[in-house]
């Protein structure tokens, strides 16, 4: 048990305690949680959970209760919610059950034996903000860790009023095999794919700083996760116009950004990211390649259609040149999830989203902002998943 009040063996049941939509004591928890992530210690140690305060603070968490609002019908918690996050992205499952504790559910978040770092300071900032908490918020929340123990998770399956599993198409099905009461449903984020696009026209027309703004924002993308995350790009499209000597200098200031901030991929990943560059270039998807230093791996290859769809390494970038964005449609399918730009007007994202009608990509956001966690994810109004909706008709 990892976070909890009370009996450790209650893994089932945190309580018969009822919240609401919003509930005021769900709110001051999280955002004296939130105020604790964003101490200068705790954001300089990781920074990725300043990004999670800033998300919890009272004021966002005020709007996302109030967007939860219906003049049709009364809006109700959906009841008890079991968590299954990944273990390779260690705070997403902070964002899932923060929004289901808002919504006012009952909650028993799985965390995985392979959490470290930023996950174990999560788990103790949370407890520390238990002491102070109003006792209601440790009776219906619950965090623990178990092995691979198929009784457990069945148990929790059928105590669920709705279960939300994350991780790859392996780990859903896996879980999906021990069945929800009929009443119950899957909420599922399975394996996911991410791309970049940089307009060759808009990064010539920047200026200095732009660049190397840009630079920065795709050096967050890529590298916080080692490039794991689903939403870190997995290649990066140059679009419009001759490419010649953009993915150069492109790649020459996210180096730098990655030097300047320290961060390194060790031996192993290097030779990780260079046996499967070979095995693409083997594939006939790859024409040449470059290894300037273990942080980056650049590739250019034959076509958008022979962009790799796995994770291929930290700092792996594959490259093709296309002539505009609609050229990138055929490409495109439903486990494509994030689409980070830099140097495209408005007009242009929107005719590429049109174009794509909803068959493909669920996001389209600025580079630095591929690993911003937002409500709407995957394509899934998440406060609204976590709640029920009763008509009335008087």
């Amino acid at each position: 048990m990892r976070f909890r009040f009370g009996d450790p063996g209650e893994l089932t049941a945190p309580s018969a305690d009822r919240l609401t939509v919003g509930d005021p004591r769900v709110v001051d928890f999280l955002s004296r949680f939130a105020r604790r992530l964003l101490a200068p210690a705790v954001a300089r140690r990781h920074p990725e959970l300043g990004s999670l305060g800033y998300f919890l603070r009272p004021a966002e968490l005020t709007r996302a209760a109030a967007r939860l609002e219906r003049p049709d019908a009364l809006v109700f918690p959906r009841g008890n919610v079991f968590h299954l996050p990944p273990a390779n992205v260690d705070t997403i499952f902070v964002y899932s059950w923060a929004l289901s504790a808002l919504a006012g559910n009952h909650n028993v978040v799985r965390i995985s034996s392979r959490s470290a770092g930023a996950a174990e300071t999560v788990l103790e900032t949370l407890n520390a903000t238990l002491e102070d908490a109003d006792p209601v918020i440790g009776r219906t929340q619950r965090m623990v860790t178990y092995g691979r123990d198929d009784a457990t998770t069945a148990a929790l399956s059928a105590w669920c009023d709705l279960r939300v599993i994350w991780g790859g198409d392996e780990a859903v099905r896996a879980i999906r095999r021990h069945p929800l009461r009929p009443s119950a449903r899957d909420l599922t984020f399975p394996d996911r794919t991410s791309w970049a696009a940089l307009s060759v026209p808009g990064w010539r027309a920047a200026d200095p700083a732009a660049r190397r703004a840009a630079a920065a924002g795709f050096a967050n993308d890529s590298y916080w996760f080692d490039q794991a995350a689903c939403s870190s790009p997995r290649a990066v499209f140059l679009v419009g116009g001759d490419p010649d000597g953009v993915a150069e200098e492109f790649l020459a200031l996210v180096g730098e950004v990655v030097a300047q901030r320290g961060w390194s991929v060790d031996a192993a990943m290097a030779v990780e990211k260079r046996i499967n560059a070979y095995g693409l270039a083997a594939a006939g998807a790859v024409t040449s390649m470059t290894f300037p230093r273990n942080e980056v791996t650049a590739l250019s290859l034959t076509g958008a259609g022979a962009a790799p769809r796995r994770w291929i390494g930290a700092g792996a970038f594959p490259f093709a040149a296309v002539a505009t964005l609609e050229d990138l449609v055929p490409a495109m399918n439903r486990q494509d999830q994030t689409f980070s730009h830099f140097g495209f007007t408005p007009a242009e994202l929107r005719a590429f989203a049109v174009a794509l009608g909803g068959r493909g990509v669920d996001r389209i956001v600025p580079f630095g902002s591929a690993l911003t966690f937002s409500a709407i994810w995957d394509g899934f109004d998440l406060p609204r998943e976590f709640t029920r909706l009763t008509t009335l008709d008087a």
